[in-house]
């Protein structure tokens, strides 16, 4: 969209927006509900819903001769840093070896809103691919991580969270 390119509400389009980033976040929601995490389906469709609307909204309202493009893109802004106080809430600090809980969650959130984001903005294959790939790293990652640390483990003996 340029500016003075009129975007006018389209209710089937914002339906299928909306239910696409609902339905992405859901997913990525669903991985983190199965492993017991603090933020589930609900939370993650719920982040992606916000981050489309507000990214919609804000095309909606620039789209007018003159309009500037530049409040989209400090709207994205927004929604990329403040969203980060949700992650921020699902991170626990832990007494045991591991130190620090929550943080693969706190990044699917943050994730989860720039899938919103490129919902709002009509982008739903790049959503899509951008949340296979997501559930790629999700569910082979933790197993990579595992090979990994049992392989340092047993050449250079235990191994803590900051490599001493």
């Amino acid at each position: 969209m340029t500016p003075g390119t009129a975007l006018e509400f389209d209710a089937a389009q914002t339906v299928l927006r909306f239910g696409t980033a609902i339905g992405l976040g859901g997913i990525i929601g669903l991985n983190r509900d199965l492993h017991g995490k603090p933020a589930g389906v609900r939370t993650h469709a719920i982040v992606a819903l916000g981050a489309a609307m507000v990214t919609l909204v804000s095309m909606l309202l620039v789209a007018v001769p003159d309009g500037d493009m530049g409040a989209v893109t400090r709207t994205i802004q927004g929604i990329v840093t403040g969203v980060g106080f949700i992650g921020g809430g699902v991170i626990l600090h832990r007494s045991d070896p591991m130190g620090v809980h929550g943080l693969t969650t706190a990044a699917t959130v943050w994730v989860v809103a720039a899938l919103g984001i490129a919902c709002g903005a009509g982008q739903l294959g790049l959503a899509a691919i951008a949340t296979g790939w997501m559930l790629v790293v999700l569910v082979i990652g933790g197993p990579i991580e595992r090979l990994f640390h049992r392989t340092f483990a047993r050449r250079h003996g235990p191994a803590s969270i900051d490599g001493t």
